[in-house]
């Protein structure tokens, strides 16, 4: 285990062949859901040779040592390249109870969004280990590639399986803020990064390239945790941002301001380049899959790119 956000630890690239771990770290999911997620993967040529069985337990997918140690057990196993979150929901932040960074080792290819933002930061905080925003069995590769609350597999597919650096990410948004700028990319859910403030693994956004996206909040709700990260020192030092299209979050009063008007009044004072409505995370279009922890140049003008100017994952 390596703190203190030293060079960032980045696992091994995945493709065809590789073998995927299923595991189920918040809410139990569908089993119409589990089976489509499955069927997605097996489609891109992945073999699936761990799924984590829990019972579930409320609205948790199970007890949470028993969700910790099914982590635990499908990220440590040899005959596992890489694990997929089953979905988000709630019940990551109680994995972090149960010592997790001094019990990894070497990293491997994690992707999830939602709830799972919770343990990638506190992988990123605690272990350094580069991971990805991005589609899980039961929410996104679940609806399919392309379709609606599905996701945009030319990025899954190149953000895990490719070992080089230089690719473009196109945001398909709209600039909040023209302008160019480079840092680190962090970030994830909103409500779930806020959560993290007075922790241990509170996230550290200074330099970043902050991606922040979340479902089902009223503008001022989202003006009030834009406000909190504010007063909490969290936008200094931000070198740019990418905000998601916030679905589920019209205001209450027709005409009364939008996320996007919150998030121009709150943040276009930094003068730092800002992208809004890209499909990350919480989305019905597609998800983009974006690698958390690496560095990248943010272009926000047009529908906004973003370029990796290093390697999410090792040959």
């Amino acid at each position: 285990m390596i703190s203190g956000n030293g060079p960032p630890l980045k696992p091994k690239a995945i493709s065809a062949g590789s073998r995927i771990g299923i595991f189920a770290p918040a809410s139990p999911a569908d089993h119409v859901e589990l089976i489509a997620g499955m069927s997605e993967l097996k489609r891109n040529g992945f073999e699936i040779v761990a799924n984590q069985r829990t019972e579930p337990e409320g609205y948790f997918a199970g007890p949470a040592k028993e969700r910790a140690n099914g982590f635990l057990t499908t990220v440590q196993s040899i005959e596992v390249d890489g694990v997929i979150a089953l979905r988000g929901g709630y019940g990551s932040n109680y994995l972090l109870d149960f010592d997790l960074d001094k019990q990894l080792n070497k990293p491997k290819v994690l992707v999830g969004f939602s709830d799972l933002t919770t343990l990638q930061i506190y992988l990123w905080q605690q272990c350094n280990w580069v991971t990805f925003y991005g589609p899980m069995l039961a929410a996104g590769l679940s609806s399919g590639a392309g379709a609606r609350k599905g996701y945009d597999e030319a990025s899954f597919l190149q953000a895990i399986g490719r070992p080089e650096s230089g690719w473009k990410l196109r945001l398909r948004g709209e600039p909040v803020l023209a302008g160019q700028a480079m840092g680190r990319v962090l970030g994830g859910c909103l409500t779930l990064l806020e959560a993290t403030l007075g922790t241990p693994w509170e996230l550290d956004t200074r330099d970043s390239i902050l991606v922040l996206e979340d479902r089902a909040m009223r503008p001022y709700q989202v003006d009030r945790v834009l406000m909190h990260l504010k007063q909490a020192g969290k936008l200094e030092g931000v070198r740019g941002i990418i905000l998601g299209d916030f679905p589920e979050c019209e205001p209450l009063i027709p005409g009364s301001p939008t996320v996007r008007d919150v998030c121009a009044r709150l943040l276009r004072p930094m003068g730092i380049p800002i992208v809004f409505a890209s499909p990350i995370g919480h989305s019905v279009r597609p998800m983009l899959t974006i690698p958390l922890g690496i560095k990248a140049q943010l272009q926000a003008d047009g529908e906004g790119t973003l370029e990796f100017l290093e390697a999410a994952v090792t040959p």
